[in-house]
């Protein structure tokens, strides 16, 4: 019988203990979202119904929630992911991109703006950045295969300023900075991307 019910007891504490790990992730992003950029443990712990004793325990420190924390939003980021085709005109492309870019940046930004207090003093949200940072340059590749190519020896410096353009920093400065509405920013990010590229295809024909 001991043998029996062994298993289960500790199938049990496992699934308990992820609930409540994914509790404190999900108590984490809630507070964030909600304008709380530097949530303390105990504020924290207090959202997700636990003692803050369960939450060290859960998670040795802050870095190990930041790495939680990071891979949730990656999901949702990834579920809200919609692929552009790569053979559509470019104009299309561009719009498509500069579409989604937006609602995805738009999505993240309140992880974006709470990250960016804390991230001189945190490797693992640099490493989220950087995580999600190359996840975009793999898209831009992809997307705009064909001007990269046109673009010959500078085709680095060109995918750095497409990714310059419709990252988290000048998304940031669109509408945190200049405080456009989200169309607008986009609309800015579209020009910039457009003429980036059509910059590289005039030069290809001279």
């Amino acid at each position: 019988m001991t043998g029996v019910e062994m298993p289960t007891r500790i199938d049990g504490r496992t699934a308990r203990a992820e609930r409540t790990r994914a509790a404190i992730v999900e108590a984490h992003l809630a507070l964030v979202g909600a304008g709380d950029l530097r949530p303390t443990g105990e504020r924290i712990a207090e959202r997700a119904g636990i003692s803050l004793r369960a939450l060290w325990t859960n998670f040795k420190d802050m870095e190990a929630l930041f790495a939680a924390s990071g891979e949730r939003l990656a999901t949702q980021v990834a579920a809200a992911y919609r692929p552009v085709a790569a053979d559509l005109p470019l104009p299309k492309r561009v719009a498509g991109f500069c579409d989604q870019r937006a609602r995805l940046l738009e999505l993240i930004a309140p992880c974006a703006r709470a990250a960016q207090l804390r991230e001189p003093f945190s490797e693992q949200l640099r490493a989220n950045r950087a995580q999600a940072i190359g996840l975009v340059r793999e898209e831009i590749s992809v997307l705009f295969a064909g001007e990269l190519d046109l673009a010959g020896s500078g085709r680095g410096g060109l995918l750095d300023a497409l990714l310059a353009a419709s990252t988290w920093a000048n998304w940031a400065m669109l509408r945190d900075e200049l405080a456009l509405a989200v169309d607008a920013a986009r609309d800015v990010m579209a020009r910039t991307v457009t003429a980036l590229l059509l910059a590289t295809i005039a030069d290809s024909l001279r």
